[in-house]
């Protein structure tokens, strides 16, 4: 088979690295936009179940990436400079770059063909291709290309954020909730690498607007970032990778594929990084296409293959990831909570833990939970 792959982040390199593998005489070519090393990210984040995915669909690339990883086993959330731990919440980080790297390497090793700085703007290059996979992000041109049958719908979020990273290391993935006089923020912030970390900004549009981000340079934006948030950097610097403020644009595909194109990634839909699942999402995207091309030649019923087992997953993750991002919106609502109950009300805001499912994950914070609780005879709290 004739394989093109239209953008070469992870989700695009692991599924050409699959394919290659399970059939070495399929022709797999990845065409990318941006140069080899280059990239516009700074790290990223797995839980414990993501790497036994990767594990399971290839242990060569996976210790690779294993050896690479920072990893902690708590999750941190402070409010009104208070740090409130939660037990059993295991994840790694990497930088983005590192990731992109060992995966390049594995496919060059495995005979993918690399094209990088090649911008994929009508297809035709790909036109001698028997299946062509658009995985190209959030922005993604072979999803524009097709737009009229794939049926993409935005919903354009009204927080603002902006992706920095850090000199400060931080122990474990952290959310911290600081306010000033302009309006509330929240930092999600963690380490990926010995000298480095991810440190997210986020806050309300009219927080934004008071503050008057709107009409800051990159550095002013930066500067001023640093100082709602100076006593949890400790003297450390934000930097600036592209640094802009944004609005997330919940993206999704009403279809999947359209004769012998097919999306995956964030080319297909957006997760939003409050979950922090968008590239264990884009990895087990090309592991179960790779999947239903197992034994299967033919493109339709592969891709097919691929919508039937794939898509209940999906939807569900993105009803999960949708009540996150709802919480985000109104997290200035919720900042009368003491930290205890604030950081219970977090845990359950995707619907998917219930209270003793959460003891039973989490029972040095639940214990902690129930003792807050008890000292004031209140029932678990009820989320609006």
């Amino acid at each position: 088979m004739r394989i093109g792959v239209v953008g070469g982040g992870p989700a695009g390199l692991y599924f050409a690295l699959l394919m290659k593998k399970r059939n070495p005489s399929h022709a797999i070519r990845v065409v990318e936009q941006n140069p080899a090393g280059a990239t516009y990210g700074w790290g990223v984040v797995f839980s414990d179940r993501a790497l036994s995915f990767l594990e399971d669909a290839d242990r060569a690339s996976h210790a690779d990436v294993e050896r690479r990883l920072e990893t902690w086993e708590d999750q941190a959330i402070v409010h009104r400079g208070e740090a409130v731990r939660i037990d059993g919440i295991g994840f790694s980080g990497i930088a983005r770059l590192e990731l992109l790297g060992i995966l390049q390497e594995h496919c060059r090793r495995a005979g993918v063909e690399l094209r990088f700085e090649q911008r994929a703007v009508d297809l035709a290059a790909l036109a001698d291709c028997d299946l062509i996979v658009g995985a190209d992000g959030a922005n993604s041109v072979v999803r524009q290309v097709y737009q009229e049958h794939f049926r993409p719908a935005v919903e354009v979020l009204t927080n603002k954020y902006v992706w920095y990273g850090t000199s400060r290391l931080f122990d474990c993935l952290t959310l911290t909730f600081r306010q000033n006089a302009d309006g509330a923020f929240v930092a999600h912030h963690y380490r990926y690498s010995e000298d480095r970390g991810t440190f997210i900004v986020e806050c309300d549009l009219a927080t934004w607007e008071r503050a008057g981000l709107a009409a800051m340079s990159e550095d002013e934006s930066r500067r001023y970032c640093e100082g709602v948030f100076k006593d949890d950097l400790d003297g450390h610097p934000l930097l600036t990778n592209r640094s802009l403020w944004l609005n997330f644009r919940a993206v999704t595909s009403r279809a999947w594929r359209y004769r012998n194109v097919v999306l995956i990634g964030d080319a297909l839909r957006t997760v939003h990084f409050s979950v922090g699942s968008g590239t264990r999402m884009a990895l087990q995207d090309a592991i179960a296409l790779a999947d239903a091309f197992e034994g299967q030649p033919d493109v339709e019923a592969g891709l097919r293959r691929f919508e039937e087992t794939r898509r209940p997953a999906v939807e569900e993750f993105l009803r999960v990831a949708a009540e996150s991002f709802r919480w985000y919106e109104r997290f200035r609502d919720k900042l009368h909570l003491d930290p205890l109950p604030f950081a219970y009300d977090y845990l359950l805001r995707g619907g998917r833990i219930s209270h003793d499912r959460l003891k039973a994950r989490s029972p040095r914070f639940g214990a902690a939970y129930e003792e807050y609780r008890a000292a004031r005879r209140e029932s678990p709290l009820t989320r609006a």
